[in-house]
């Protein structure tokens, strides 16, 4: 018996004309908009489970870039918004009684139900059907049925939590508590105000979304919202507290709640953003702090970019791979930027003694996304006074001042960071370490460092290590240090003393880095008899005669290091090797007077430095690099780098040099710009102590931005030198800085002038429709991959309504 037909239309693989939207908030209607607009045929339906004119929150901030993509997507939308926007450029940072305002930051904001009304009406127009106080069915079923399910159902997502093993969610709870609130009155500015409390520091976040109203959120770490009794005050208890606490910003006024409760911020992370015809969008796949405003921003670029994939994409399965590329990246950056910044306002104790300009420097530029040459651009006022307050003199970077360790003052603040070289015999720096080091001085960094120079044969990581266990590897580098005082007058050179411990005895790096030595191995000591991988050699534990004979030869490479006339030495405790295996609980698994405790753990390394010490000129400055944390469970943390720090500067360390990682070979860092910074700016403010920070730092507009907001004294750079050996000298050519912080060297003089370049041409929006586009259109600027897989280019980012990439984001 043959059954009755389906009377719904196949679905399609190719052009989906029936789409399911799960969640009616900014992200969902955005889609369903754009899509419907796309394609008028299409049958597109959205399930909200509140009533129309619900919403949380208050006000939303869009950027001038997001409404730059909404204008080409979508003019009708645009131009609603246009008429409610409430615009400003100023951020006021209030600290102890002083306001700083800094200008030129390009804000937009309205309401967020006004924006979902502009939705809505817009969806009706072009005939999505909108379902109200309606539970979405189940997305399998809704899969089965539809051709594209799109879920944009917010942070608590069920449609992820429904295919969770696909998905692969990681959701990071973090420590400050937040209330959304408003003030029926409108900020001049977008404003942070802090308030320093007998519980502990309090923030407020407020800006303008109408003329009569402003968003206000209030922020403060756990401890203190529970130090202060907020976990036992109901709502309106909540808000009158508030209200008091910053009643000078509010100038008195009451503030208001909509269903507003105290929550901690959560970061969502998902690995994966569709499942066969089901894709996440806005905060179902990734959240970003409040306090860089890129929510709905997010949300808004998220729909942007999945139509246009589905526009330019030859099938469903290609448009979603495509859309996940695509964004993936983009909200990676964004994500990163919105931790930095939240991890700024956990820690904000940290900061509350700075100068009020450099404390509002430093807010500004948390993210890293603002930076400083982009605040001079925005308020080129407002940088001048912080650079003032800096010591910087007239037209002076801040890269460029001094800085005094001991009695070696640095000419400026850039440092060419120890990079192994693997090119010596025996040991002895050769013709390539002169050439190396030498054109990397003559590049114009203030200090230049060798690679971990090793203090015995069997403390080499592979053959070609360096070493000073001997005087023909002393002279040898007599040789080197010479040519960099003599043809670089000006430019210091520092020595980095190491023991490989574990990680020794592999083949070099460019023939298999960790990789054993195939033959002529020798034998490996450590803390604990544990391999680095699975495949690496087994070392032996070191016994109490060992310890004395390992510290005997760093304190003969120390003085064989004075002789040759080295400025600085620096104490290798980082990185696995032998001295960091002392000091993480993950590699020092003694139970003698060497191993347990943090303070035994250090026990090892500080013997070693205070032999070093005795040795080691008095004038002449020591550092220690360490890693701040293991980046991985059970291993050292950000407090434990903060102690450590602390007791190297008990035995005379003149500055930390603070990288992270490479300790255990199952490490899973967070990577990204500068990514190391935090934890040095962490051990400046907790400890006092100059630090260098490394890991990332490629712009001369970072080291300018990270000295000037005083998160680091130095900053080390390496990948950047090997690019360019001249670094230092090109981005003081690039900034028009001629002075005493940086000489080019009298043959390379005329080479100073930056080289003119070609011209290129602005980027094309990333979605722009016609009035009435077909189905399916492929864009010659935006091609698919072919079948080899090659990356897909994008059409680019749309063009600033202010015609400036500056003016972006409080962020």
């Amino acid at each position: 018996m043959l059954s009755a037909p389906d009377p719904r239309p196949p679905k399609s693989t190719d052009h989906p004309q029936r789409v399911a939207v799960i969640g009616g908030g900014p992200a969902g209607l955005y889609a369903a908009a754009l899509l419907k607009r796309l394609d008028p045929t299409r049958e597109i339906t959205v399930w909200e489970r509140n009533a129309p004119d619900d919403t949380f929150g208050f006000g939303v901030v869009l950027s001038d870039e997001t409404l730059g993509g909404i204008e080409h997507a979508d003019p009708h939308v645009y131009a609603a918004l246009q008429q409610h926007f409430t615009r400003w450029d100023d951020i006021d940072i209030v600290h102890r009684n002083t306001r700083q305002t800094s200008g030129g930051h390009g804000f937009a904001a309205l309401g967020r139900k006004r924006l979902l009304e502009i939705l809505h009406d817009r969806c009706r127009t072009l005939g999505v059907e909108l379902r109200f106080r309606a539970e979405a069915p189940d997305p399998a079923p809704l899969a089965e049925t539809y051709d594209l399910v799109i879920a944009a159902d917010g942070v608590n997502s069920t449609t992820r939590e429904a295919y969770a093993h696909v998905f692969r969610p990681h959701v990071a709870t973090h420590q400050c508590r937040y209330i959304w609130l408003a003030a029926d009155f409108a900020f001049d500015a977008f404003r942070f105000e802090i308030a320093e409390t007998e519980h502990g520091v309090m923030q407020l976040h407020g800006y303008p979304y109408a003329p009569d109203a402003s968003t206000v959120i209030v922020e403060m770490h756990e401890d203190v919202w529970r130090a202060a009794g907020f976990d036992e005050l109901d709502e309106q208890e909540s808000i009158a507290r508030c209200a008091k606490i910053f009643a000078d910003a509010l100038g008195g006024r009451s503030l208001k709640s909509n269903k507003s409760a105290w929550t901690t911020f959560r970061t969502v992370v998902n690995e994966r953003w569709s499942h066969d015809n089901v894709v996440l969008l806005g905060d179902a796949a990734h959240t970003a702090h409040f306090s860089i405003g890129s929510g709905t921003k997010l949300a808004v670029e998220d729909a942007l970019a999945l139509a246009a994939c589905l526009e330019e994409q030859p099938d469903l399965p290609d448009a979603l791979r495509a859309y996940e590329e695509e964004r993936k990246t983009v909200v990676a950056s964004t994500q990163r930027a919105a931790r930095a910044s939240l991890e700024w306002f956990e820690n904000l104790g940290l900061y509350l003694d700075q100068p009020p300009r450099q404390f509002a420097f430093n807010l500004l530029t948390r993210s890293r996304r603002v930076t400083h040459d982009n605040l001079r651009l925005r308020d080129a006022g407002f940088t001048e006074a912080v650079e003032r307050d800096f010591g910087c003199p007239v037209g002076t970077p801040p890269m460029f001042t001094p800085f005094r360790l001991r009695g070696l003052t640095l000419r400026n603040r850039v440092v060419v960071s120890p990079m192994d070289m693997y090119s010596a015999t025996d040991g002895v720096p050769g013709d390539f370490h002169l050439v190396h080091l030498g054109a990397r001085a003559l590049g114009g960094a203030g200090l230049v460092m060798t690679e971990m120079v090793c203090v015995s044969p069997e403390g080499r990581i592979t053959p070609g290590c360096t070493g000073l266990y001997t005087g023909k590897q002393g002279e040898a580098w007599r040789r080197i240090v010479q040519f960099v005082h003599t043809q670089a007058p000006g430019t210091a050179i520092g020595v980095q003393l190491g023991h490989s411990g574990r990680k020794g005895s592999t083949r070099l790096m460019w023939e298999g880095i960790d990789e054993p030595l195939e033959d002529g191995n020798w034998p490996l000591v450590a803390p604990s008899p544990l391999p680095y991988r699975p495949y690496s050699q087994t070392p032996r534990e070191l016994t109490r005669s060992q310890l004395t004979d390992i510290r005997e030869q760093f304190t003969a490479a120390s003085w064989r290091a004075a002789r040759a006339g080295f400025d600085l030495l620096e104490l290798h405790c980082a990185h696995g090797y032998l001295l960091s295996g002392f000091l993480s609980p993950l590699t020092n698994q003694r139970t003698d007077a060497y191993g347990g405790s943090l303070e035994k753990r250090l026990r090892f390394p500080l013997e070693v430095f205070d032999a070093i010490r005795a040795v080691w000129p008095e004038e002449r400055p020591m550092t220690v690099r360490i890693s701040a944390t293991d980046w991985a469970e059970g291993g050292t943390t950000a407090e434990d780098a903060v102690e450590i720090a602390r007791a190297f500067a008990a035995h005379g360390a003149d500055a930390i040099d603070v990288s992270t990682g490479q300790v255990v070979a199952d490490e899973r860092p967070e990577f990204g710009r500068s990514y190391q910074t935090p934890y040095a700016d962490r051990i400046r403010h907790a400890t006092g102590l100059p630090v260098i920070a490394v890991g990332a730092i490629s712009s001369w507009d970072d080291v300018n931005s990270l000295i000037l907001a005083g998160r680091t004294d130095l900053c080390a750079l390496a990948r950047p030198h090997l690019y360019d050996p001249h670094w230092t000298l090109h981005a003081a050519a690039e900034q028009g800085y001629d002075g005493p912080g940086v000489v080019w060297p009298a043959p390379y003089r005329a080479g100073s002038r930056r080289p003119q370049t070609g011209r290129t041409d602005a980027p094309k929006p990333r979605l722009s429709l016609g009035s009435r586009p077909p189905p399916y259109r492929r864009s010659a600027s935006c091609r698919p991959p072919g079948r080899s897989g090659g990356t897909r280019r994008c059409a680019g980012r749309p063009r600033s309504r202010r015609g400036r990439a500056a003016r972006r984001c409080a962020g």
